[in-house]
């Protein structure tokens, strides 16, 4: 059974992005979303592929979901819908890792979510994750970090699970 899978950073008011690009720049995210998604198939929409100075991302079956039919990307697994996109992983763990409208269309079929949250909010935020019903979640994991030299902010790794219902 493939396990889908979504890997975010929100601010406190679920903001994820600003003018095409990530909210700040924390090394220390950077480095947990390479060690969680290393190895697996990452979907994502074009926009956010296009938003990476180095693209695709290594060691990992870049999967990028667009409606423009003619558009390539060498390395790249092109799919024109999620459906597909999920289709054509090639691993057993399927990470949605973005855009706002990606993460909306596949949460249903979410089962783990590894939220970085960012204490702090953007005012000049325009892309947001979509709201959880914690209902339907449970935390099982959460790593506190405090800001320091290399990450201006305060942050929060955590790692909930769908309830089965």
């Amino acid at each position: 059974m493939r396990s889908i899978q979504a890997i975010v950073a929100i601010d406190e008011n679920g903001a994820i992005g600003r003018q095409g690009d990530l909210l700040c720049h924390m090394p220390a995210d950077m480095k947990h979303f390479k060690e969680v998604t290393m190895g697996h198939s990452i979907v994502m929409g074009r926009k956010t592929f296009e938003s990476f100075p180095r693209r695709p991302l290594p060691g990992r079956q870049n999967i990028v979901i667009t409606r423009n039919a003619d558009w390539q990307y060498p390395g790249v697994t092109v799919a024109h819908s999620l459906e597909e996109a999920i289709a054509a992983a090639d691993t057993d763990t399927v990470f949605i890792i973005g855009g706002a409208q990606v993460y909306a269309e596949a949460l249903p079929l979410v089962g783990v979510l590894h939220l970085t949250l960012i204490h702090a909010r953007w005012a000049s935020a325009d892309a947001f994750f979509p709201p959880l019903n914690m209902e339907e979640w449970e935390e099982v994991s959460r790593e506190h970090h405090a800001s320091d030299h290399r990450n201006a902010y305060e942050f929060d790794f955590i790692t909930l699970k769908r309830r089965s219902l």
